[in-house]
């Protein structure tokens, strides 16, 4: 079976961090995570503050599984990788674009609450502006359309060219009609699943109801590398890796499971340290000409000191550990 460590030896080697955000991000203007040292490595836990235990577990198990097991042998020494541009305004584009070195497709954050659609195509016209013609656009909506609105929506993007609309409705059936009512307008717009993949009782749902052209799946949510690989096999669909704001010790997960998935037609969304303002690792997994690296990183004993939270969070995420540790065998598979 998959190790799973005492609490006592988790709550031993875990160190926590806070680093700011370059920009805001997902309602984030900080980004705290665990980082684990175990017998095979470092791992990172960091679910977003407001998930609950059972949630929080599975991102417990894939630090676990980093730091405890280890990973399955790669295919690939490198992965490509997608730029990542925030809700901003359209003059800030290619400034956040210039993190991305080398990148030539960029994720598209669109349906911010409190923003218009109006806003939402400014964005993307200046993304394929500076993309230039042969760049690669995907939007990202985190299931914030309706199907009327998200086929609306993406009837005016599309003309920017667009390679994939990701999760733009919440339900699966929605996801569903809404490829329907694409096909019918003759739209060439691809949909990809995120959500209903990751928070989903039922993974395979989207993929058994024809509701996806693409899987995006991300290790931390998905309990792990493995975990995540078998999805990726049982829906049968082509995947695009993705990460959830990681230091350079989560993103070295998802560059694991993206180099060793047999098939990886796309870009992944791996290169998100670019929104960070520091790093626990010295390597820090940053794009270079538009990829990152198949390695382990480690974290610094002085960027850990650096970014260290104050004694009331270190407290706050020591409860949080303790609370999901039981829960650990529920997400475990055997390596």
């Amino acid at each position: 079976m998959a190790t799973i460590p005492d609490l006592g030896d988790l709550l031993d080697s875990m160190h926590v961090v806070s680093i700011p955000m370059r920009v805001r991000f997902r309602g984030v203007d900080r980004r705290e995570a665990v980082l684990l040292e175990g017998p095979a490595g470092w791992g990172e836990f960091s679910p977003f503050l407001e998930y609950g235990p059972g949630e929080a577990s599975r991102w417990l198990a894939a630090a676990v599984e980093a730091a405890w097991t280890g990973w399955p042998a790669p295919l690939r020494s490198r992965v490509p990788v997608n730029a990542t541009v925030p809700a901003i305004g359209p003059e800030r584009v290619r400034e956040v674009l210039a993190r991305f070195e080398g990148a030539v497709t960029a994720k598209v954050k669109v349906a911010e609450p409190g923003q218009s659609l109006s806003d939402d195509l400014n964005r993307v016209a200046a993304v394929r502006d500076v993309l230039g013609p042969q760049g690669r656009i995907r939007v990202d909506a985190n299931g914030a359309w309706s199907v009327r609105e998200a086929s609306d929506a993406l009837s005016r993007l599309a003309s920017y060219g667009l390679e994939y609309a990701e999760q733009p409705c919440a339900a699966v059936g929605d996801l569903r009609e809404l490829r329907l009512r694409l096909a019918r307008a003759g739209l060439d717009v691809l949909v990809a699943a995120d959500e209903s993949i990751r928070k989903a009782e039922d993974p395979l749902r989207v993929a058994r109801e024809e509701a996806a052209d693409i899987v995006v799946v991300k290790v931390a949510p998905l309990g792990g590398v493995r975990h995540a690989s078998q999805l990726v096999a049982a829906c049968g669909l082509p995947a695009v890796v993705s990460s959830a704001l990681d230091t350079s010790v989560g993103i070295a997960a998802g560059v694991a499971l993206a180099a060793a998935l047999p098939e990886l037609p796309y870009a992944c969304g791996l290169g998100t340290v670019a929104l960070l303002e520091g790093d626990v690792a010295r390597q820090s997994l940053v794009p270079r000409a538009g990829e990152v690296p198949t390695i382990r990183v480690a974290a610094d004993p002085q960027l850990l000191a650096r970014w260290a939270v104050t004694a009331d969070r270190l407290a706050w995420w020591r409860r949080r550990v303790t609370e999901c540790h039981p829960l650990l065998s529920g997400n475990t598979v055997d390596p």
